[in-house]
């Protein structure tokens, strides 16, 4: 029995239950034919995933999860904002002529900040010698500027205690130059016991289209953290503000819900990979991967 499976067919039929529909409201979203895109929403969905116990992957349909850590990757890794870096089309309708979806994610990601609690021995711990090709400097006041990932990496290793290891794509004095608010805004890193656990904050989740595709975008990031910097995987929270069913997904919410779950497949990671830049989809391999034939056209809400 797969643990996603039974979490995700409880958050859709809480919401066919107890959601409350948006018709009679002016909503943003619009289906490619023009017309408004309505919900049923319930507020406030927190699920619970332990890492060390199995990978949180749907087998009430597939999940294809080697796109979902290309998606990790173009913002974590290559910190783009630009589609012709990403190797699949779920940003498509998003871009402008040039590729850019404006200054969102990976943009975000890539952002220097300053910080007074880095010393030159820490960035050899969590670096190595050589910088080269990493934007991470340390000014002659004491200052040093590094990205929102690197910050993450220099904290896991010179830094495991802090409660202060996270990231955040919601930057509001960049909101008019994105051209779409980021759904899954931050992640919490925190360490306790040796085990590497993480919160994903979501303001809105489309539980069709892209429930599951978060969670394991989120499980993945957790694994090659822990395994690249020394922790065992601990617990992801995946804590939702709106969390809804398009009245157009009510059908396949439905057929979702007859259906009978897999075991869960079998995870494994690369215990080589000591970088979490040096990760790919080939790093991570999943056995025994059981799912539901899934034939049903999804329609994407713009």
């Amino acid at each position: 029995m797969s643990y996603a499976d039974k979490l995700f067919q409880e958050t859709i039929r809480n919401i066919l239950e107890n959601g409350v529909s948006d018709e009679g409201l002016e909503v943003r979203p619009r289906w490619p034919d023009g017309t408004p895109a309505h919900t049923i929403a319930v507020f406030g969905v927190v699920n619970r995933y332990d890492l060390a116990r199995e990978f949180p992957i749907l087998t009430l349909r597939r999940t294809y999860w080697k796109s979902a850590w290309d998606e990790v990757s173009w913002i974590w890794q290559k910190k783009s904002n630009n589609i012709h870096d990403l190797n699949s089309h779920v940003w498509d309708e998003w871009a402008d002529k040039d590729g850019s979806i404006g200054k969102a994610y990976g943009y975000q990601m890539a952002q220097l900040s300053r910080y007074r609690d880095v010393t030159p021995d820490g960035l050899k711990k969590a670096f190595g010698d050589d910088l080269t090709g990493k934007t991470i400097r340390l000014d002659g006041d004491g200052v040093c500027w590094m990205d929102q990932v690197d910050r993450v990496i220099y904290q896991l290793v010179n830094d495991p205690a802090s409660r202060r290891i996270m990231t955040n794509l919601y930057a509001v004095h960049d909101l008019a130059d994105m051209a779409l608010y980021p759904c899954a805004y931050s992640m919490t890193f925190v360490v306790i016991g040796g085990r590497l656990n993480a919160i994903l904050n979501q303001r809105s989740q489309d539980m069709i289209a892209a429930n599951n595709w978060n969670t394991v975008q989120a499980a993945l990031i957790v694994y090659a953290m822990a395994s690249a910097y020394g922790y065992q995987p601990g617990e992801l929270i995946h804590m939702i503000g709106n969390c809804h069913l398009y009245t157009r997904h009510l059908e396949i919410a439905r057929e979702l819900l007859s259906r009978t779950e897999f075991p869960a497949p079998k995870f494994s990671i690369d215990p080589t990979v000591t970088d979490f830049y040096r990760f790919t989809k080939d790093s991570f391999s999943l056995s025994d991967y059981q799912y539901h034939d899934f034939t049903s056209k999804i329609e994407i809400a713009i």
